[in-house]
């Protein structure tokens, strides 16, 4: 399968915006960490793409993101994809994190989508966003409150990174796609 592939199920199937940019935010990330552990770039974009792909159409577990394997196996998808997908929903028993894959995307899908919104309230976006005004934006629990803070903190440290490293090497991998996210300067 090819990006543009991916691209027109994940769009065949969400229309949300911002679930369409959280998804390229996912993707950014997964393959920034593809290359720093000298894996499959691609794949791990794929995974990273198409984690929440039919979460708009089905966002009540276990409907996502098993709907979802269903459809990616009708599709041709390897099932390391598909099983990584799979393993990013906590209600899900028989899927453990356990590839690499599997817990670069558990760590920064949650995470991804809180630099988004942290971006998302200053004037400069992206641009110098730094892991202490993150962290300091996590302990306010008003702020972007459906975000699962533990599931940040759990997924950096199932990956081995320091939090504050993980944070920085996030924020580093979106900067490249900031306009196709809505964050570049407003100023």
């Amino acid at each position: 399968m090819s990006r543009e592939d991916d691209l027109a199920l994940l769009k065949s199937y969400t229309d949300s915006e911002s679930l369409v940019k959280h998804m390229l935010a996912v993707e950014a990330a997964c393959r920034a960490y593809a290359r720093k552990f000298g894996e499959d770039e691609a794949k791990w974009g794929t995974v990273g793409l198409l984690h929440d792909f039919d979460y708009q159409r089905w966002p009540d577990p276990p409907d996502h993101p098993l709907r979802g394997a269903e459809i990616l196996k009708e599709h041709g998808y390897p099932d390391d994809v598909i099983y990584a997908i799979k393993s990013h929903a906590d209600y899900l028993p028989d899927c453990p994190r356990v590839s690499n894959l599997d817990k670069t995307l558990y760590a920064c899908d949650e995470l991804c989508g809180f630099i988004t919104a942290c971006a998302l309230v200053r004037p400069q976006r992206l641009e110098g966003l730094t892991a202490s005004s993150v962290k300091k934006k996590l302990k306010q629990l008003s702020f972007a409150a459906s975000i699962h803070r533990e599931d940040i903190t759990r997924g950096a440290a199932d990956l081995g990174v320091d939090l504050d490293e993980h944070i920085r090497f996030c924020i580093a991998a979106l900067q490249p796609i900031a306009a196709e996210l809505g964050l570049l300067t407003t100023e």
